[in-house]
């Protein structure tokens, strides 16, 4: 098995499931696409032509001279990175994708139970939630997503049906139903589950109120759960009511993704507040364990503002890896697909992959808790 930055390249399928028929084809698209590429290069400025145009690397800026652009933003750390050619987008897309199961990322020693929470809405909680969730499982890992949002948006995300009457959160919470029968295998990706939410959580709130134990309800069952996966990734609502103090209960580390906006830094404190709170009395193993960058916009100086203030209040919780405003990003909830498989050669698809590898990455060298 060799290593090559920090995905493990073997002669033996991903984690428990094989290649997908969609992740094939992509897969066999993108190659085609790359050989395409690579033989309407000509000989002499190295263009690459699609239908008229003309990308040649003389149009490229370079900075083989050792003079690079003053500024450059975190999520593209090059010309090259931000407009690639078509070969290099192709392999990038076989690369995410991972047909073969040849490419592993490292899986932690214990499961990692991430609370992905942060009360201000359209800070893209939920799409860090699912494209996290894909790229580790097409990389070896076993995931589980608990969608604790009403709105269902992460069961949308993943294609899993979250309509009245299917078994739901809501049936763990309030009746304790095993998480196991409620789970459901996501479509397409071998190694990942998805645990649906339907309209029926929007009053779970008011039934916990006289439960006993009503914090810790989400905890016990993700306990009790036989299968034990990799990781397990929390959805939660943008609010701080009792369903997000369950998953800050269930969770060994909380991940904060910020919105690169003022808005976003404003209601930080409050929700850090609430998290020393649930440590000291309910939680006392909870962490901050991961921040990540948001709907990063490069042409703004109040995009770098943010990330400057963030990394300087967090530190190293902040990962390298920013995930940009791009369109890709938006468009596959509405095809019911991450980003991941929708354009796994977007700029979108790239940021989080280096977000999941990086989380991986954090877990192995602090041995479970990043």
């Amino acid at each position: 098995m060799a290593v090559h930055d920090g995905l493990a390249v073997s002669g033996g399928m991903a984690g428990d499931g094989g290649p997908t028929a969609a992740a094939s084809a992509a897969a066999s698209a993108a190659a085609s696409a790359a050989a395409s590429a690579a033989a309407s290069a000509d000989g002499d400025g190295g263009a690459v032509r699609d239908g008229g145009l003309a990308v040649t690397n003389t149009a490229v800026e370079s900075s083989a001279d050792g003079t690079a652009a003053e500024h450059v933003s975190r999520e593209t750390p090059s010309r090259d990175d931000d407009d690639p050619p078509l070969a290099m987008e192709a392999l990038r897309a076989v690369q995410i994708l991972n047909p073969s199961g040849e490419i592993t990322m490292p899986r932690p020693d214990h499961p990692r139970v991430l609370c992905v929470a942060n009360q201000k809405g359209g800070v893209g909680k939920t799409t860090t939630t699912v494209n996290l969730a894909v790229a580790l499982a097409l990389h070896g890992n076993r995931v589980l997503v608990v969608d604790l949002d009403p709105q269902g948006n992460a069961s949308t995300g993943l294609n899993v049906p979250h309509h009245a009457g299917v078994p739901d959160v809501y049936d763990c919470l309030i009746d304790n139903v095993p998480l196991a029968e409620v789970a459901q295998p996501v479509e397409g990706i071998p190694n990942l589950f998805c645990v649906p939410a339907t309209i029926d959580l929007a009053g779970a709130e008011i039934e916990l109120v006289s439960v006993v134990a009503r914090e810790s309800r989400l905890a016990r069952a993700i306990a009790a759960h036989p299968e034990k996966f990799d990781y397990v990734f929390i959805d939660c609502p943008p609010s701080l009511g009792l369903l997000t103090v369950n998953a800050l209960c269930a969770a060994q580390e909380v991940l904060i993704p910020i919105q690169c906006e003022y808005y976003a830094l404003e209601g930080l404190n409050q929700l850090i507040n609430n998290i020393n709170l649930v440590r000291q009395h309910l939680n006392p193993t909870l962490d901050v364990s991961t921040i990540l960058l948001t709907m990063y916009d490069r042409r703004t100086r109040l995009a770098d503002a943010v990330e400057q203030d963030v990394r300087n209040h967090f530190g190293s919780k902040v990962l390298e890896a920013v995930i940009p405003r791009n369109v890709r990003v938006s468009e596959a909830p509405s095809y019911g697909q991450s980003v991941m498989t929708y354009d796994p050669g977007s700029r979108g698809a790239t940021s989080y992959f280096e977000a999941a590898l990086e989380l991986a990455m954090r877990g192995v060298n602090t041995g479970g808790a990043a």
